[in-house]
């Protein structure tokens, strides 16, 4: 064979071997095999799942304030009415993050159609975020049973509890690389530590 040929035949196969190369090591995304999203982690997908049934108890037990049963004061309902305002929204933002990452909108285990508010999760790992803070199926029927002083002290009681385990989560992703969930955290981390404060304020008046 002409030594011309076989140097253009090698050179040929050495291409191939190093676009094939290049191609593999392109397409071994970890996150890709989660997450449509390049850059989002698995503890950032956790984190959505798990603040969403945390924030909806929260959106829960301002309802309970909020309802004509309870006899809750004022400064009790505006407080609820303000967290309401607050959480439903971000709901909403981090269920938008699932869907447009193809991931879940309900933690893994969690069977379609299970009501995972009256769950107690507190100190679950789920997916590397740690849950804090949930209130107990038991608990949440005993809030919804109390009224007018004792409801006011209960209620500010669970959700100062209920608000420290979500400060404790956000704090899990605060240095997330996406933008916008350690925006989120902040944001979670600065707003309800002031209603922690103005909560045991109210309590000690």
């Amino acid at each position: 064979m002409n030594p011309r040929t076989v140097f253009a035949m090698s050179a040929a196969v050495l291409g191939l071997g190093v676009l094939a190369g290049c191609s593999s090591s392109e397409s071994a995304d970890p996150v890709s095999t989660s997450s449509s999203q390049a850059g989002v982690s698995a503890t950032d997908v956790a984190f959505a799942q798990s603040m969403i049934p945390h924030h909806q108890q929260a959106v829960e037990m301002a309802d309970l304030a909020l309802s004509a049963d309870s006899g809750a004061s004022e400064q009790v309902q505006q407080l609820a009415q303000q967290i309401k305002a607050a959480q439903d929204p971000e709901i909403e933002q981090m269920t938008g993050w699932l869907q447009s990452w193809n991931a879940p909108t309900a933690m893994p285990g969690a069977s379609q159609g299970t009501d995972m508010q009256g769950m107690d999760h507190s100190g679950h790992d789920m997916g590397g975020i740690t849950m804090a803070g949930m209130m107990t199926a038991e608990q949440m029927d005993e809030l919804q049973q109390a009224s007018g002083e004792q409801f006011d002290e209960m209620w500010l009681t669970m959700m100062i509890a209920h608000h420290e385990g979500a400060v404790a989560m956000a704090e899990q992703v605060r240095s997330s690389s996406d933008p916008n969930v350690s925006a989120l955290a902040d944001n979670i981390i600065s707003s309800q530590q002031a209603e922690i404060q103005q909560m045991k304020a109210m309590l000690s008046s």
